[in-house]
């Protein structure tokens, strides 16, 4: 099929590559401008340019996707069909009307539940079981078009948003191929969502990883693998940041307050948490590395008492 690809970052790489390899004919990749980062501000290219690139696809980045004349230099490329996964922006309905076989967009859920920016993250905080991923005929809203296909996984006990995202992008990036052979054979299923059941997760930020220490151990310990890599979950000791990579619970009930460390082994921190303890086991003080608790231990003195505040 002729397809114009819509995407920007990493997640949305796979679908690129699988299309390509599967022999469709991408004849143009859009993506979200180069931006400045890093302490230098050079002007950096979002994945998807760079992959698009290096196979040779013409790349399109306009600062909003519904300008006229971009609708028009979509009509003109002729595509049977778009191919959206995690763009960046809201296509008009002079977009989604161009393509014969409509706009299909890779969402990394299992629809309707956790429409919107950040499934993956949330799927962890909120202990899931199971996610997946779902293609889609693209409508004027935020992920409420039909559903096309899903493919489930299990989540495994110690996944993190990381990790998730990772299997999810290459999850998406088969199905598609799956979806785009039904669409071509007009064998595709369309399922309307059942908006009763919806639910709408937004953007992660970085205050969220701020660790209020009134929570559940339990949902603590969710947060830390949801917001692994970013923005991570932290909390503060001696007016600095302290990061939190990896946690084990603990039912032990201790008295002190909470955000107070009320135990420490060789390679444990206990934290007095509203319900339970959490056992730190991976850590990253402000400025310096992630290292296990051990080797913290070994070069920083932090003593049972200490309680550790919110940083934001």
């Amino acid at each position: 099929m002729k397809i114009v690809f819509m995407g920007t970052p990493d997640f949305s790489v796979p679908a690129l590559e699988a299309l390509v390899s599967a022999g469709h004919q991408v004849v143009g990749a859009v993506t979200q401008p180069d931006k400045p980062k890093g302490r230098g501000k050079e002007m950096q290219m979002s994945p998807v340019k760079e992959k698009a690139l290096d196979l040779g696809i013409p790349v399109y980045q306009p600062v909003k996707a519904r300008d006229p004349e971009f609708v028009k230099l979509l009509e003109e490329l002729a595509p049977d069909v778009m191919v959206v996964v995690a763009f960046g922006q809201i296509l008009s309905k002079s977009i989604l009307d161009i393509p014969p076989y409509g706009c299909v967009n890779i969402h990394a859920s299992l629809l309707p539940k956790y429409r919107g920016a950040a499934p993956i993250q949330y799927a962890v905080i909120n202990g899931e079981s199971e996610s997946g991923v779902t293609t889609m005929m693209m409508d004027e809203g935020i992920d409420t078009g039909d559903m096309l296909d899903q493919e489930k996984l299990v989540l495994a006990s110690d996944e993190t948003g990381g990790s998730l995202h990772d299997k999810l992008s290459k999850l998406g990036a088969e199905l598609i191929i799956k979806t785009l052979e039904k669409l071509e054979r007009h064998t595709a299923v369309r399922t309307p969502q059942k908006n009763e059941d919806a639910c709408y997760v937004g953007m992660i930020k970085k205050n969220m990883g701020d660790i209020d220490w009134t929570m559940d151990a339990v949902s603590i310990e969710r947060l830390i693998r949801g917001l692994n890599p970013w923005p991570s979950a932290f909390t503060s000791w001696n007016g600095k940041i302290l990061k939190l990579w990896q946690a084990d619970t603990a039912e032990e009930e201790y008295e002190g307050s909470c955000g107070q460390i009320v135990k420490i082994t060789r390679d444990r921190i206990y934290i007095k948490t509203g319900k339970g303890c959490l056992a730190v086991k991976e850590l990253q003080l402000q400025g310096k590395k992630r290292m296990e608790v051990s080797a913290f231990l070994r070069g920083y003195e932090i003593a049972e008492g200490t309680i550790l505040e919110r940083s934001m």
